[in-house]
């Protein structure tokens, strides 16, 4: 029997985790819901975690979402008391983006698991290198969920149309105020919450507020979508650009379940994946969008839009975390014999 861990969290990766484990037949151990409080939720996944030693039988597998904070630990602990195997998705790690642990305590949380599915080779060779012993699978990137068609259009924009989607305040994303040199011969369209429009001074950067996912996903009319961070436009900085290094973003996933291809920074964990599957373009910085984009040919694009499209079509279906899923049943199954 597969089992899981309910996160009840609005962090869209992790919804969309707990949907696919539902429709691959888990079992959910989160059989209790005590409230959206900070009590409520301690109570939900303590009784939860209490369900593993209730009901996980020798022979089992527990998949579990980490971070858990301090349930991890415990959940792990119980399932190898039960004889069960632990599969364990990694959406942050605490020693790399945050710093709460150092990556020697990190290691020792993680090496109660018996198989990790991590978000890229980068982040795999990070983990191996502090002392990682169990299996290991490359999610390549996020899946996300939505039952809405992107929206139809084959051929990229007279002048090119570039987009722009997320959380939009100045302490992650103070770039968006340096574009007036750097955007001449097409457009930005901005799609989010927290940008001071007044302070705009960029004449093709076009500020158009919130949207809902399901609602950008089905009308988004770009030709590709930005997956950057920082304060400069000539990398991506600080603490959010180190971690690109080494992260998924999920941004990625959602311009591409849209079938918009991406631009991704040259040094992003993502970029191999990018240039792999031709899904858009590899940029060191925002000033060498402008001579790319002029570069590209309608058949250079179709070719980028049909990945794009085949890609969407896999991230609706959950068809990557499904992947690492059998990649860890067939390792675990080896253990076995």
């Amino acid at each position: 029997m597969k089992y899981y861990i309910e996160i009840g969290t609005i962090n869209k990766a992790k919804q969309d985790i707990d949907e696919i484990c539902r429709r691959e037949g888990f079992e959910n151990l989160t059989r209790c819901n005590f409230g959206g409080s900070g009590v409520g939720r301690f109570l939900t996944k303590l009784f939860a975690v209490c369900n593993i030693l209730l009901r996980v039988k020798r022979g089992d597998v527990l998949l579990l979402q980490y971070p858990m904070k301090k349930f991890y630990k415990p959940a792990c602990r119980f399932a190898r008391v039960k004889g069960a195997k632990v599969v364990t998705i990694i959406h942050d790690l605490g020693a790399f983006r945050r710093k709460k642990l150092t990556p020697v305590q990190e290691n020792k949380r993680l090496a109660l698991t018996d198989f990790l599915i991590v978000h890229n080779p980068t982040m795999r060779d990070y983990l191996l290198e502090h002392g990682f012993k169990g299996g290991i699978h490359c999610l390549q990137i996020f899946d996300y969920l939505s039952d809405k068609m992107p929206a139809s259009y084959e051929t990229p924009h007279t002048p090119r149309k570039v987009v722009y989607a997320g959380n939009l305040g100045r302490w992650r994303n103070e770039f968006l105020y340096k574009l007036d040199n750097c955007v001449k011969s097409y457009s930005i369209d901005l799609y989010g919450k927290g940008f001071d429009d007044a302070q705009n001074r960029c004449k093709q950067l076009h500020y158009h507020g919130f949207i809902s996912s399901d609602n950008f996903i089905s009308s988004v009319n770009a030709d590709f979508g930005i997956v950057w961070d920082g304060d400069s436009t000539g990398e991506c900085t600080g603490a959010w650009g180190e971690y690109l290094k080494i992260n998924n973003p999920h941004k990625t996933s959602f311009y591409l379940r849209a079938a918009v291809p991406v631009i991704v920074w040259s040094k992003a964990a993502m970029a191999p994946f990018v240039k792999e599957h031709n899904l858009g373009l590899v940029v060191d910085s925002l000033e060498q969008i402008e001579e790319r984009l002029s570069a590209i040919t309608e058949s250079e694009y179709a070719q980028m839009k049909n990945a794009a499209k085949v890609v969407s079509e896999r991230l609706a279906t959950g068809y990557y975390f499904k992947e690492g899923v059998k990649s860890a049943e067939k390792y675990l199954a080896t253990k076995k014999q």
